[in-house]
């Protein structure tokens, strides 16, 4: 980024772009801490993480913990028209991704690396939940 260039300038879109690489690494590096195991085991559960409906659940509790700001760059990134939206997903679960993406992008580029590692940690907590609310179910 250029010097003196303000993130908060930078489009939702331009955000989530970058979001998307920031979130996507640290949930590499989060698998590949949970252990070794195959490529296609670690490739796997880094998709299962990384999903629209993955982030979306992450959107939903996460915003209450947020502060002004990020709640506001939350919205912009899931208000955000992006044109198209994958097939596996649902529009408004790669909306609120979007947005997800949006606040990452926005904390890496203001490098704010506390921030984003508490929220990332809090992130990988609700996921984590899920997968076992998940499988809970499956087993009933």
């Amino acid at each position: 980024m250029q010097a003196g260039q303000d993130p908060k300038l930078l489009s939702p879109l331009t955000l989530a772009f970058v979001g998307d690489g920031v979130y996507e690494l640290l949930v590499r590096r989060n698998v590949v801490e949970g252990g070794n195991m195959p490529t296609k085991k670690l490739n796997a559960r880094k998709v299962e993480l990384v999903r629209a409906s993955a982030q979306a659940a992450v959107y939903d509790e996460l915003e209450p913990m947020l502060t002004d700001r990020e709640r506001e760059i939350l919205r912009r990134g899931r208000n955000a028209h992006t044109g198209s939206v994958p097939k596996n997903a649902q529009m408004a679960d790669y909306r609120k991704a979007t947005g997800l993406e949006a606040l990452f992008g926005f904390l890496y580029l203001e490098g704010d690396d506390t921030r984003l590692q508490d929220l990332f940690q809090e992130a990988m907590r609700i996921s984590q939940e899920r997968m076992e609310n998940d499988e809970t179910s499956k087993e009933r």
